[in-house]
C-alpha cells in the first residue's frame, strides 16, 4: 500500500509499505481522508519535534520512521480479536491518542495530558496510507448523515472545542479569536455551537479573513485598526469574556491581554515557533489568565461530532482535497505559503 513515511527533516517519501494486520483489541481501517495539520509542517520543515529519531515511544515501541497522519476518518476492514461494538463496513472517525490509563491525568479522566501521551501518526504509523491499524478505544462512529470527508475534519475541530470550553464561556459570553486558520475556524465554530453570538475573529491576512466571513464571521484588520481601542469602545470598557490565541504570534499574545476583562482568561492553542515574552504587568493588574490547551477527549469528539449531525460545521472555502501524489508540492509547500488553508489528503489517488 502507498504511505506517506517520514524519514527525518524536509525528507517524507511517498512509498510501498506492507499493508498493516488487525490485531487483538485493535480495528483495522481503510483510510479515506487524512488531513494536513500544523504539526505535519512543524515535523517536516522544522523537526524532528514530536517524532523521535531513535528513541521508541513507552507507549507504541516506535520510532522514526514512522507513517506520517493523525486527522482521518474512514471504512472499517476488519476488527480484532475482543472487538465486538465495531464492524465491517462502519465508517468512522479516529481520536488518535494514545493514553497510559494509570498516571494521575488518565485516572481523572484528562488523558489529553498523560505523562507519556503519543498520538497515532506521530509515535506509532498513521493515517497518511490507504490502510491503518488503531486501538478500538480510538474509535468513534460518523452519524449517518455525516460524509468521511467532514469526518476527517472531527481531530482538528474537536481541538478547537476542547480549547474553546477552556475559555469558561457563557451564551452571553462576548468571545475574541485571534488567527483565521482551521483551529481559528474550528474556534468559531465551536463557540458558535456553545450559543455565543457575539464573536470577533482578529487576521491580517485578506483571504483568510474573506474565507472566514463567507462562513457568517464578524472580523477585524489589525492593520487598519487598534484592536484593543476598538473592543474598549465596544464594551464600554469592560473586555472581552475570553479570547483564543490561535495565531501564535506575539502581538496577538499582547492584544489578546489587553482586550480581556477583568479575572477572565487567555486560552493558548497555537505552537510557538519562537519564545514569546508573557506581558505578566497586564496578568496581575487585571487578574488575568493564561490557560493552555492540548488535543481533547472523547467528550470534545462526541460534541463536534454531534455538532456535525446537526449541520453546524461548513467547509466552503477553506477546505480542499488532493492526492497523496501531491502531498508536498500541492500540500505541504502551498500550505506554508499561505496559499492553502485546510488540505486533506485522498491516499488512494
Amino acid at each position: 500500500m502507498r504511505a506517506a513515511v517520514y524519514y527525518g527533516n524536509s525528507k517524507v517519501e511517498i512509498e510501498d509499505v506492507p499493508e498493516p494486520d488487525v490485531t487483538d483489541g485493535h480495528v483495522k481501517v481503510k483510510v479515506a481522508f487524512n488531513g494536513i495539520c500544523g504539526t505535519d509542517l512543524h515535523e517536516y520543515y522544522d523537526g524532528p519535534i514530536f517524532i523521535s529519531p531513535s528513541d521508541p515511544h513507552p507507549l507504541t515501541g516506535m520510532a522514526m520512521p514512522v507513517v506520517l497522519g493523525h486527522e482521518f476518518s474512514g471504512t472499517v476492514v476488519a476488527v480484532g480479536k475482543g472487538v465486538t461494538d465495531v464492524a465491517e463496513g462502519d465508517r468512522v472517525t479516529i481520536e488518535p491518542v494514545y493514553r497510559c490509563g494509570e498516571c494521575r491525568a488518565c485516572q481523572a479522566g484528562q488523558y489529553n495530558v498523560c505523562n507519556v501521551v503519543g498520538f497515532h501518526g506521530l509515535m506509532a504509523d498513521g493515517g497518511m496510507a490507504e490502510y491503518t491499524v488503531v486501538p478500538r478505544i480510538m474509535i468513534h462512529h460518523l452519524p449517518q448523515n455525516v460524509s468521511t470527508e467532514l469526518g476527517a475534519l472531527a481531530e482538528p475541530m474537536s481541538v478547537a472545542y476542547h480549547a474553546a470550553a477552556l475559555g469558561g464561556v457563557t451564551q452571553e459570553s462576548r468571545a475574541l479569536i485571534y488567527g483565521a486558520g482551521p483551529i481559528g475556524i474550528g474556534l468559531w465554530f465551536a463557540l458558535r455551537g456553545m450559543g455565543l453570538t457575539e464573536i470577533e475573529v482578529v487576521e491580517p491576512t485578506p483571504t483568510r479573513r474573506a474565507a472566514i466571513e463567507t462562513l457568517g464571521a464578524r472580523t477585524l484588520d489589525p492593520s487598519a485598526i487598534d484592536v484593543a481601542a476598538y473592543i474598549a469602545d465596544q464594551t464600554n470598557g469592560a473586555g472581552v469574556d475570553a479570547a483564543y490565541d490561535a495565531a501564535g504570534v506575539a502581538p496577538a499574545v499582547s492584544s489578546a491581554l489587553d482586550c480581556l476583562g477583568e479575572r477572565r482568561t487567555l486560552v493558548s492553542v497555537a505552537i510557538y515557533d519562537k519564545p514569546i515574552e508573557t506581558p505578566l504587568l497586564s496578568l496581575v493588574l487585571k487578574e488575568r489568565r493564561i490557560q493552555g490547551t492540548i488535543c481533547y477527549t472523547a467528550d470534545d469528539y462526541r460534541a463536534v461530532l454531534d455538532l456535525m449531525e446537526a449541520g453546524h460545521y461548513d467547509t466552503t472555502g477553506w477546505v480542499e482535497t488532493i492526492p497523496i501524489s501531491g502531498l508536498l508540492d500541492q500540500g505541504f509547500a502551498q500550505l506554508r505559503a499561505g496559499q492553502k488553508m485546510k488540505v486533506l489528503v485522498d491516499p488512494t489517488a
